[in-house]
């Protein structure tokens, strides 16, 4: 039983208080981990003139960031655990920002190559790392949501990206440099500010926060003890374990086609736009870009709470897959732009919906001291497929086909991980619902 028994009213002022000090910060944190790694989209519709790339180039250098975020991501959970959120997640903050500013000086394919591939990893563990810090300070029941709050960053990170950098690009050419190398710069910039302000500001557990009051602290300590121990079917697994686990594995597939889709959707946005119409400027793309992540950041948040309501994860992965995919097929096969845009809207709500149940998956099977290294193997496997998407996108396109195309090859690649998700199993004879939940129907 718990030291200190809070009334409602006090359980709930804790977690707001904790919710309060922490999502805020990481949500901007992660615009900004967004911001620096699709800018890229808009970056192309200058820079794939000026340097002389092809639509497969562009594919290649888009999806490049994931291989070294793969290659990465794991070591980088590793030395998140051994030294601590706040000092690592700083660390990767502060280096992603000086290679994201870096990009600006490139001369040719090759070192923007070389530069997406450092930036990847230099950003490896970030996300998964966040995910882990969050199960520090939340109980299981509150984890869909709180996910979610963090990581509606990422659609938000377009609305406020699409117009932004498309305004830098056609309103800023100081010193003679182009609108896309300032607009790389000056978005690289923020990320080393706020490593800073991440290393002097970010508390790494509950025991250590001297913004809690002690019977705070000490109930919300508790608590997450409670939680961790009413856990059913919790495994603890070596680093050689969870990369070798077949639940963790069977994550990863899952995520590998969601990122295919997502991604490839993401970095080709701008460009599907542009062929609407020879007449859009910059500017107007970036405010038609919005759109799309406006709806899903909407419906990401409001799903997630239906998903911790109701305690089931399942089905609230699977059911966003299946409108995602089915929304990129009309999108494919339309020649209106109105309406591609309509679909395109629909297939980012699913996509965006999907993320913050899945993510509340992993730990309900796996203990705290696994999770790090488990969500880290199944997000960098998954984030192969930011490589597979754009570059599958670029090859389509460079065929002679227009980006359109590409969308029905998502499609079909997300009815796999629909069903996949939907007949999973993570405990034996039972649906992945929280302890204490009733199982999915």
């Amino acid at each position: 039983m718990n030291a200190i028994t809070f009334t409602p009213e006090q359980e709930k002022a804790t977690v707001r208080k904790v919710t309060l000090r922490t999502i805020p910060f990481l949500f901007l944190l992660y615009i900004i981990s967004y911001l620096d790694r699709a800018n890229i989209g808009y970056a192309a519709l200058q820079m794939n003139a000026e340097l002389a790339l092809s639509s497969e180039a562009f594919g290649f250098i888009s999806g490049i960031f994931f291989v070294g975020y793969f290659m990465f991501e794991v070591p980088s959970n590793v030395m998140l655990n051994k030294y601590g959120a706040r000092v690592w997640i700083a660390r990767i903050l502060i280096s992603w920002g000086i290679l994201a500013a870096l990009s600006a000086f490139v001369q040719n394919a090759t070192q923007l190559y070389i530069l997406r591939f450092l930036l990847g990893v230099a950003e490896a563990g970030f996300f998964p790392g966040i995910i882990v810090y969050l199960t520090y300070w939340f109980r299981s029941k509150e984890l869909a949501t709180t996910v979610a709050l963090f990581t509606a960053a990422i659609p938000v990170s377009y609305i406020i990206g699409a117009p932004l950098s498309t305004l830098i690009m056609d309103h800023i050419h100081w010193l003679g440099w182009s609108g896309w190398r300032w607009m790389l710069f000056l978005e690289g910039i923020p990320a080393v500010i706020f490593g800073v302000v991440c290393w002097l500001r970010l508390t790494d557990r509950p025991e250590q926060a001297k913004w809690l009051r002690p019977d705070e602290k000490e109930w919300l300590v508790a608590e997450l003890e409670r939680d961790r121990l009413s856990r059913k079917n919790v495994r603890h697994l070596t680093v050689g374990q969870a990369m070798a686990n077949g639940k963790v594995l069977y994550l990863s597939f899952i995520y590998f086609v969601y990122q295919c889709g997502s991604l490839g959707v993401g970095y080709w946005m701008p460009q599907i736009i542009k062929g609407f119409s020879d007449t859009l400027t910059h500017t107007q793309i970036g405010f038609i870009a919005m759109v799309p992540y406006i709806v899903a950041t909407i419906a990401m948040v409001l799903w997630s709470r239906s998903s911790d309501r109701r305690n089931e994860r399942r089905l609230h992965s699977a059911i966003p897959l299946a409108v995602a995919a089915a929304a990129l097929l009309g999108a494919g096969m339309t020649a209106n732009p109105p309406a591609a845009i309509a679909l395109i809207s629909i297939a980012l709500a699913g996509l965006y919906a999907f993320k913050s149940p899945f993510w509340a998956l992993p730990t309900l099977f796996l203990s705290r001291s696994t999770a790090a290294i488990s969500i880290a193997v199944i997000n960098s496997i998954g984030n192969l497929g930011g490589f597979v998407g754009p570059y599958a996108i670029g090859l389509i396109k460079g065929s002679g086909r227009s980006a359109t195309a590409g969308l029905v090859f998502l499609s079909a690649l997300l009815v796999i991980s629909f069903l996949m998700t939907l007949f999973m199993r993570l405990a034996p004879g039972a649906d992945p619902a929280p302890a204490g939940a009733a199982k999915a129907t």
